[in-house]
């Protein structure tokens, strides 16, 4: 079976890997459209950019394995159409053949419209290695970035800019901070990091458009008040890579929509990642952001691709490392409808309920809090509240 794999992220990645280790013999092809190799992009925005990491740490496969487990790689290569009648991909360089295809196509980041300013030179997105080389020369001791956004990944970005030397002022047009994702306490814990670092935090303030003729020069609230700037991170969320897809009418829900095996409305054609959806049995379609996801589903649609026919079933987990912090995360807090909040001297950790379950858990510096909700969410049981919020020794818990 010929296998095409579009996309040459994480998810490619673990795709391909676990097709190899299941014994598939025949041809694996990875098409992208980045000029480099699979790499990792979380320390992108966080260890590269301060120069802690090279780009040599972070590819996920050495040259060599590539070539060994016989995966033909296809780099700065553009996926332009999908013929599935002929199960044929059209790139900008031929056409590719397949039996089976595969979409990790990723996500994109959000950017601001040109009548906002989106297109002024000096405006970033924090999302490709290209992305994190352009803004790189602009995080120099003592300049003025604005980052607009307080979800992580501005909130990531914000850090390193800091650790740099820049002054920051970080905008948030919700409420506060962290709004879709997670709970006031969580956020209180995450600002009080960020103010004790420098930050300029602004909450509950519209962004009305980025300042500037040529280059950004700083950013206008919609109240009015100009905030000047050498540099604006755009960090609003991203968007699935659906464009493929859709033109090639396969469906589409919060993303490629796939069954609960990973197959697509096309049963020759699958989909893993921040690019799919999926079903599950209490929170109905759903798609998850997260290199963790990007690896366990991957992982499960090569099995299926072979014939397994097993269920992906998520077992979310998040982080973000923000200054030397590190907020840990387990589960998935949808619907909650109480919290339980423990404190430690460098953080602590917030658990989520509805009703008498536990759903998730924030944990700030505290990997014991992190692995031991981890450990019950997973295992479905849930301590009483009040035994989480009154333990001496979380281990209790397990017992």
């Amino acid at each position: 079976m010929n296998i095409v794999i579009l996309g040459a992220g994480q998810a490619a990645a673990s795709l391909a890997a676990k097709l190899r280790a299941l014994g598939h013999a025949g041809t694996i092809t990875i098409v992208g459209d980045e000029p480099v190799a699979p790499y990792q992009r979380p320390p992108l925005s966080k260890a590269y950019l301060l120069g802690d990491m090279g780009v040599d740490r972070l590819t996920l496969r050495a040259p060599a394995w590539w070539a060994e487990n016989d995966i033909t790689l296809r780099l700065g290569e553009r996926a332009t159409g999908i013929d599935r009648a002929a199960k044929r991909v059209t790139t900008d360089k031929g056409q590719i053949p397949y039996d089976a295809l595969a979409l990790t196509l990723g996500s994109t980041p959000r950017a601001l419209p040109a009548d906002m300013g989106g297109a002024l030179r000096g405006v970033h997105v924090v999302r490709t290695l290209a992305d994190i080389d352009a803004l790189a020369p602009d995080l120099t001791p003592g300049r003025r970035v604005v980052v607009i956004g307080g979800g992580y990944i501005g909130l990531e970005a914000a850090a390193v800019a800091r650790k740099l030397g820049v002054e920051v002022t970080l905008i948030e047009a919700a409420p506060r901070i962290l709004g879709r994702v997670a709970a006031s306490e969580t956020a209180a814990m995450i600002r009080d990091l960020h103010q004790s670092h420098g930050v300029q935090l602004i909450e509950n303030r519209a962004l009305d458009r980025i300042t500037g003729t040529d280059r950004a020069d700083g950013v206008m609230l919609a109240d009015g008040t100009h905030i000047p700037a050498d540099t604006v991170i755009v960090g609003i969320g991203i968007t699935p890579a659906t464009e493929l897809a859709e033109a090639a009418g396969l469906e589409l829900d919060n993303g490629i929509a796939t069954d609960e095996f990973g197959r697509t409305s096309d049963p020759a054609i699958w989909a893993a990642g921040d690019c799919a959806s999926f079903p599950h049995d209490e929170f109905g379609r759903m798609r998850l952001e997260s290199v963790g996801n990007a690896i366990d589903m991957a992982e499960a649609v090569a099995a299926n691709m072979l014939g397994a026919n097993q269920p992906y079933v998520p077992k979310p987990w998040f982080w973000s490392d923000q200054f030397d912090a590190k907020l840990q995360i387990a589960g998935l807090n949808h619907d909650y409808d109480s919290i339980v909040q423990r404190h430690s001297d460098s953080g602590g950790s917030v658990w989520y309920f509805r009703g008498p379950r536990l759903l998730a858990i924030d944990a700030l510096n505290d990997a014991r809090a992190y692995m031991i909700g981890k450990r019950l969410i997973e295992s479905g049981r849930s301590p009483a509240p009040e035994a989480i919020e009154t333990a001496t020794d979380l281990k209790e818990l397990m017992k």
